[in-house]
């Protein structure tokens, strides 16, 4: 049996190196979007390619060791690789840039350490590598497959001449690559003295007890919780860049049978066809391993307390618990090369909300209801020191829940940020005018979906604005009668503009007046407390006029009128509640549907 102490050791060295990997490079690394906004991951995976940390998801080693076997690696060496369709689905979009490094005890591979981040340009048609338009991965910029970019030490001095020379930011693009293959380097040689410390059989079966752990965890204190059956539920995205805004079905069927090996079936039978524009993700790779991952921290909503969902880490040992089927190759996701991908967050963030959604079917509303909490936006133009490129990647509000509010203003990649303001006026030729909440944005219910950001921004200078942002027109969905939240708008210069935009000119004085999406709202608005509406309006988080017309809630001041707010609300409670409410966006794009069929429980 394996020793419990040093199950306990081994496991927090693994977060502790993993935390020390993205601290490197967080304060080594040079663009914005790497050092600023955090939206870059590390992870640690062993020599049988499983992911062994599990305070975020990661990239796949698979693609390094199908092209480069590990008897063949030696110490020093580095890999890298944001080649899509070349990544077994760990890569999404180009500008995912991914570096690996094994590690080394008694001259053989134990282990992987591995960061892959979202970089400021790597070439394409437009700055930001993210096309909005592109109708082929041709246009999104350069494609490396798995190379060897660093060999025993030694860096590939033409490789990285290579991707520099096709960015935009050849300065930041080296910065990065140099802060995150520096900083996996120093992780591989802290996990390497584990395994001098402990003997490679040891820490090995440590590994097996941290993944176990979790198969059991997950198998006993979530799954347990579903009823056995078969539930089908889809959500949409609305535009792809190239066609028309319609519907683009993502679809999962779900099938329990707890006496099954692997418990959880999903079926993405239904899904949409490949888009024309670059939403599209590669998903049916590995068997899904990269999804497997991705998905099952939407499970940990069915822990006990959400004390307890935050105790459970998503490791490996969630994969063997969970079956995949893929329709064939041709649909949003199962693109067939060359696809367009890079707004793929449209489809990966979107199933997050599937499955949310088929599991509040299965359990009778113990779901969170929706969010979207990713979306870029920014400018580039000419500054004094020549060309720039701001982008950003603002969050919103995540959705109400059965025991508590949406958090507001949250982001989906762990300890991203928005650029701070004072960086951004010092670099960039605007001013930030306001930074908040934007009021109302929450989707009312018993519990209120969280806010999103109600940002503004004056140009100083002629400049192009760019956007690649869903739930423009659908909202974040409300559930067990909570209401839909506000969607994402951009105004410039009081002109509303679409999700998706490449370089629509701003001139200078002209204030661009972004709105984020609010999470969905839980139960019914008018089960929720009047005090809690009140102290809302107060916090200015809804408006008086919300407080009437979202919750039925009369005020006079601070003052509740009780009788009024009785009455007001019998008159505006529905006969029955719907479980699903999807807003007044999707109409205009079911043909003036209120509902999907799917939505019938």
């Amino acid at each position: 049996m394996t020793d419990p102490i040093l199950v306990e050791i081994v496991e927090g060295t693994l977060a502790s190196v993993e935390k020390e990997v993205e601290t490197a490079i967080a304060r080594t690394a040079r663009s914005p979007m790497i050092r600023d906004a955090h939206d870059f991951r590390a992870g640690i995976h062993d020599v049988r390619l499983r992911k062994l940390t599990g305070r975020s998801y990661s990239a796949l080693v698979q693609p390094v060791v199908r092209d480069f076997p590990a008897a063949t690696m030696k110490p020093g060496d580095v890999y890298f690789h944001n080649d899509v369709y070349l990544s077994e689905g760990g890569i999404g979009h180009l500008p995912d840039l991914c570096v690996t490094v094994p590690v080394f005890h008694d001259g053989a591979v134990v282990a992987f350490v591995q960061a892959f981040g979202h970089h400021d340009d790597i070439g394409g048609a437009v700055p930001g590598s993210m096309p909005s338009h592109a109708r082929s991965v041709y246009e999104e910029g350069l494609m490396v497959p798995p190379i060897k970019l660093w060999d025993q030490g030694v860096p590939n001095e033409a490789a990285l001449r290579i991707m520099t020379r096709n960015s935009r930011m050849p300065d930041s693009l080296a910065g990065d690559l140099d802060a995150e293959c520096s900083a996996c380097l120093m992780g591989a040689r802290r996990l390497g003295e584990l395994f001098e410390r402990y003997g490679r059989q040891a820490v090995e079966e440590c590994f097996d007890a941290i993944i176990a752990k979790t198969t059991e965890t997950f198998r006993r204190e979530l799954l347990a919780k579903i009823p056995e059956g078969t539930y089908t539920w889809e959500d949409y995205a609305e535009h792809d860049g190239v066609d028309e805004p319609r519907l683009h079905a993502q679809r999962i069927t779900l099938t329990v049978d707890h006496a099954a090996e692997a418990p959880l079936t999903i079926d993405f039978t239904g899904t949409s066809p490949q888009a024309k524009g670059p939403i599209n993700h590669a998903g049916d790779y590995a068997d899904g391993v990269f999804l497997k991952k991705w998905l099952a921290p939407v499970l940990r909503n069915l822990a006990d307390t959400p004390e307890r969902m935050a105790e459970l880490d998503v490791n490996e040992g969630v994969v063997p618990l969970i079956k995949m089927i893929f329709p064939e190759k041709g649909t949003l996701l199962t693109p067939v090369f060359p696809a367009p991908t890079n707004a793929r967050t449209f489809v990966i963030l979107r199933l997050l909300g599937v499955l949310a959604g088929v599991l509040a079917k299965a359990t009778g509303g113990r779901m969170p209801a929706d969010q979207e909490t990713i979306r870029y936006t920014g400018v580039h133009g000419t500054g004094d020191d020549g060309p720039y490129l701001m982008r950003e990647v603002l969050g919103g509000g995540s959705g109400g829940r059965w025991y508590a509010d949406g958090e507001d203003t949250i982001h989906v990649v762990p300890d991203s940020r928005n650029i701070p303001v004072e960086f951004a006026e010092a670099r960039w030729p605007f001013r930030v005018e306001r930074l908040g909440l934007a009021c109302d944005s929450g989707g009312p219910g018993m519990y209120r979906g969280g806010l999103g950001y109600d940002k503004h921004i004056r140009m100083l200078r002629d400049a192009s604005y760019m956007s690649i942002a869903d739930r423009s027109i659908l909202s974040c969905w409300g559930v067990n009668g909570g209401l839909a939240g506000r969607p994402f708008r951009v105004e410039i210069a009081g002109k509303e503009m679409e999700g998706l935009v490449d370089d629509h000119p701003v001139q200078a004085g002209e204030l661009i007046r972004i709105r984020t999406t609010g999470g969905g709202g839980w139960g019914s608005p008018y089960d929720r407390d009047p005090r809690a509406v009140a102290a809302d309006v107060r916090d200015g988080k809804v408006s008086i006029a919300g407080a009437l017309g979202d919750y039925g809630v009369v005020l006079d001041g601070d003052r509740i009128d009780e009788q009024g707010t009785a009455e007001l609300r019998a008159r505006l409670r529905p006969p029955a509640d719907r479980f699903f409410d999807r807003g007044p966006g999707y109409p205009r794009l079911s043909g003036g549907r209120a509902f999907a069929e799917v939505d019938e429980l």
